[in-house]
């Protein structure tokens, strides 16, 4: 998704000088096109996530359009107060890009696992929380933070979809996307590991079960209307993130059809639960060790379909 991300930002800055891009000393060869062809709207200030965010606000308070840029937790968890006091307190047009999301870099180990970043952000005021599930999504939210005001933070995993757009489909910051029609459970899973839910959906056709695949690529603002009517239309559902059970997804949607007073027939959450990831490995093995891959999918659909006919 990086490189989907440099792609179109590169192609918005061509007409916009007030793109701005800032790293924190990351980035190398996925940045040196952009470094190259708009040095005067780049900037490396080192390894000083700090100070990155609040050079940011400086400059998108003089009028510039700014990224920030680095992996991880580091341009988040590492200046989640300069984040708050700066950036979305003065209601900033600052953008905060994470590549990385969840196990992305899951060979080095926990201090590199962004895991509560969806938890932790959502709660800021006046910051919208976007996390793309497939490239066509990730680019067209660049494009879309661009043209939206104020804080933004896009969060993008190394992996992602392939699911290809419907002729004519128009992205929107805050609503959700339907990938595949089903009345007998819904999946709901935001970031990279949609892939997964789409593997169980077609997994789960085999065996007579219709899953309903909705992409969350918005955390904040959030679309309720198609959570509820998954709720009221189909036998469950069922939530996938590689995130941290508490505060993320799942909660969001717990939260909506709580609030909306519309109760689903079932209901399943599979994220990061219990402490720390502290196993070691690539993002596909981790899914499988933390219980977020197809086979834990297609268990957790069956179980929550299993509970309700009981």
């Amino acid at each position: 998704m990086r490189d989907i991300f440099i792609r179109r930002l590169m192609d918005i800055a061509v007409a916009d000088p007030r793109i701005f891009l800032i790293t924190g000393d990351l980035g190398f060869g996925v940045l040196t096109q952009f470094e190259e062809r708009f040095p005067k709207q780049f900037l490396n200030v080192g390894v000083a996530e700090q100070n990155m965010t609040g050079v940011a606000t400086g400059l998108a308070l003089e009028g510039r359009i700014v990224f920030t840029y680095s992996i991880g937790n580091f341009p988040t968890l590492r200046c989640l107060e300069q984040i708050r006091n700066d950036v979305c307190y003065h209601n900033a047009n600052v953008k905060i890009v994470s590549i990385g999301g969840g196990f992305s870099y899951g060979q080095l180990g926990m201090s590199h696992h962004a895991t509560e970043d969806l938890a932790i952000l959502r709660a800021i005021p006046n910051l919208a929380v976007v996390s793309p599930g497939t490239d066509w999504e990730a680019a067209e939210a660049t494009s879309a933070l661009v043209s939206r005001p104020g804080p933004c933070y896009l969060r993008l995993d190394k992996s992602s979809s392939d699911a290809q757009p419907r002729p004519g489909e128009q992205f929107e910051i805050g609503r959700a996307r339907v990938l595949t029609e089903g009345d007998d459970i819904a999946i709901i899973a935001t970031g990279g590991i949609l892939a997964v839910a789409l593997g169980a959906s077609r997994r789960l056709a085999e065996t007579g079960i219709n899953a309903r695949v909705i992409s969350i690529h918005s955390i904040k603002p959030f679309d309720s209307e198609t959570i509820l009517d998954a709720a009221r239309e189909t036998g469950g559902i069922v939530t996938l993130e590689e995130h941290r059970i508490e505060g993320g997804l799942g909660s969001v949607v717990a939260e909506t059809c709580m609030d909306g007073g519309v109760f689903p027939r079932g209901f399943r959450r599979l994220a990061l639960d219990g402490g720390f990831a502290c196993a070691v490995g690539d993002q596909q093995y981790l899914r499988q060790r933390y219980g977020m891959d197809e086979d834990a999918v297609c268990a957790a659909v069956q179980q929550t379909l299993a509970s309700v006919d009981a």
